[in-house]
Order: structure tokens, then C-alpha cells, then sequence
């Protein structure tokens, strides 16, 4: 096993019941924790000596991977690699790695409890009881509706299966999976410009940072829909967004993420006009104990392995 410094950026690595610190420094690694955001200027005296660098979801730049020579793995903390320059990292015979699937059942969990809440009014309905005001707004059950799934990888897909425990009927769009194999999910294939259509709830679980939610999509979505994102929040403009809100043509929104946590401003969902059709948790979905085992776990095992000279899991861009 080389020795050498281990970059940490996450802020969940090693908080779950699993003393994953314990099992880096065991090997003869040095682990040192860095801001999540990826401050350049903060990290550029531990990028100096790491020999690996288990990346949260802050951008890995070009720059970054310049100020670290030794560098051999770039294990990210999750699904995602697009703020990852693969491109430089290869240049570098830098490896990369992900953790699919590790946190997946987690999000799936929190995406149906966000459907739920906004479809029952949980969050309104609290703090009208905490000011005195019972009124009692009626709700529809989720074994009545349908609900679309935009993107059905293993997130999309555990959605669709806890949905089917409710009776809900489920309909999907993932221009990379065949309609065949999407009907032996038990999800009824539709397409993009029909899935808002069709669906009483529109849940977003596509990769990217492509706007599919828009002003010409939400022009076309018949009014009372709820749309639930616990995928990215560039998927979504938040302006024609907060708009249709306001005029009530989409009933409510419910997000583990906004752009403001990005650092792009305020965000127009915040309004505290809107806040009784809004939901919005801390980009917290994939804060489960097992969750943070599984991806904690994972990057460690990567890490481990790369330094010994193995092939890891879940290769996302090989060394050159």
C-alpha cells in the first residue's frame, strides 16, 4: 500500500455507523478534510501531496488538478461526475470512480415522502396548526393519481416500485431505455411532450443540467399538476416556475434542491408568497445512515484498491 494524503470534501464521509476515516488511516493514509465547496486556494496546499481526493458534488476543475501532481484517483461521492473535468483528468492519468447505486434506495425513499407532503399539504398544514388556523384544505390519495417519471435509472425506477405498493398508476420517459424493457417495469412508456399530460404528479430524476422544465413546458401542463424534484435544480427554471405557481396552473412544488445553493442569487421559489404551494429540503435526500455507508464504503474500498495497484469499481474515465 503507497502512503500518501487523502483529500476529503464530502461532508458526510465517515458519518454514518461505519468508521471509514479509521479504515483509511489503517492503511497508512493520511486523511485530510477540505471545504465542500472546493475552494482552490484552500485546497491547493493538501492537492499539493494527495494521492486521492474523495470529491463531494463541488466542481474538480482543470485548476485544481494542476496544483495536485501526485494525484492518482478522483473518487466522487456519489452518482454525478459532470462538475468533474474528466477530459484533464485523463490528460493526467488521473483515474475516476463513482458510487452508483449506493444512495439511490435513500433518494427513491425521499421522493415519494416529498409527493406525499405536497399532495397532503403536510408542511402548510403544520404551520397553520402552530398559528391557530385548523381549516382543513382537502387532498387526493396517491393510489388515485398517476404519476410521470422523467429519467428511469435505478432513482426512477425505485420510485415507480414504491409507487406500485400505493396503487398508483406510472407512466415514464428515459429516451435511453426501450420501451419493451420500461413496460417490464410495469411503467406505461409516453413521451416527453406527453408525460405532463398524463400525469397528476411529474417527478424528475434525469441526469444533467439541461432546463426541461420551461416556460413552453409548463405553458402546456394542465393546471392542478405537482411536480417533485430530487434530481438537480438546473432542471428546472425557477422564474417560469415560480410564476405558473402563482397564477395556481401547477398546484405545488417540492425540491431537495434549489439554485441558491449554488451560489446564483435568491432563488423566486423562495417568495414567501409561494411558500404555501413550496416544500423544499436541504439537498438532503441521500442523508440516510445506509445511504452514507453505502457511498462512504464504496470511495474507500476505490481508493484502496487504486493505491494497490487494482482495478476499482465503477470506473467512470481511466487513467490514460
Amino acid at each position: 500500500m503507497s502512503s500518501g494524503t487523502v483529500l476529503v470534501t464530502s461532508r458526510s464521509f465517515s458519518s454514518g455507523s461505519l468508521d471509514l476515516t479509521a479504515a483509511l488511516e489503517s492503511a497508512g493514509l493520511k486523511v485530510v478534510r477540505g471545504p465542500a465547496d472546493h475552494n482552490l486556494e484552500a485546497l491547493a496546499p493538501v492537492l499539493a501531496d494527495a494521492v486521492a481526493w474523495i470529491a463531494g458534488t463541488g466542481p474538480v476543475t482543470a485548476e485544481h488538478l494542476e496544483r495536485a501532481p501526485h494525484l492518482r484517483h478522483i473518487a466522487r461521492y456519489g452518482v454525478g461526475v459532470d462538475a468533474v473535468d474528466l477530459g484533464d483528468a485523463s490528460s493526467r492519468d488521473i483515474l475516476v470512480t463513482n458510487t452508483p447505486g449506493a444512495n439511490s434506495d435513500a433518494v427513491a425513499d425521499h421522493t415519494v415522502a416529498l409527493m406525499l407532503a405536497a399532495l397532503r399539504g403536510v408542511a402548510s398544514g403544520d404551520r397553520g396548526v402552530r398559528g391557530g388556523d385548523w381549516r382543513v384544505t382537502r387532498a387526493r390519495e396517491l393510489g388515485t393519481l398517476t404519476v410521470g417519471i422523467i429519467g428511469l435509472g435505478r432513482i426512477g425506477r425505485g420510485v415507480a416500485a414504491r409507487l406500485s405498493g400505493f396503487g398508483t398508476k406510472v407512466v415514464g420517459f428515459d429516451p435511453w431505455v426501450p420501451a419493451e424493457q420500461i413496460r417490464v417495469l410495469g411503467i406505461e412508456p409516453v413521451e416527453f411532450e406527453d408525460i405532463a399530460q398524463r400525469s397528476d404528479i411529474v417527478s424528475l430524476h434525469t441526469p444533467g443540467d439541461q432546463v426541461i422544465i420551461d416556460s413552453t413546458w409548463l405553458d402546456r401542463v394542465p393546471s392542478g399538476r405537482i411536480l417533485v424534484n430530487t434530481a438537480r435544480a438546473n432542471l428546472v427554471d425557477e422564474t417560469a416556475l415560480a410564476e405558473a405557481l402563482r397564477t395556481r396552473h401547477v398546484l405545488a412544488y417540492a425540491a431537495d434542491s434549489l439554485s441558491v445553493e449554488s451560489g446564483r442569487g435568491e432563488s423566486p421559489l423562495l417568495d414567501e408568497e409561494l411558500a404555501a404551494w413550496t416544500l423544499f429540503t436541504p439537498h438532503s435526500a441521500a442523508q440516510t445512515v445506509e445511504a452514507v455507508d453505502n457511498m462512504g464504503g464504496a470511495a474507500t474500498e476505490a481508493v484502496l484498491a487504486v493505491l494497490r495497484g487494482e482495478t476499482p469499481d465503477n470506473v467512470v474515465r481511466s487513467a490514460a
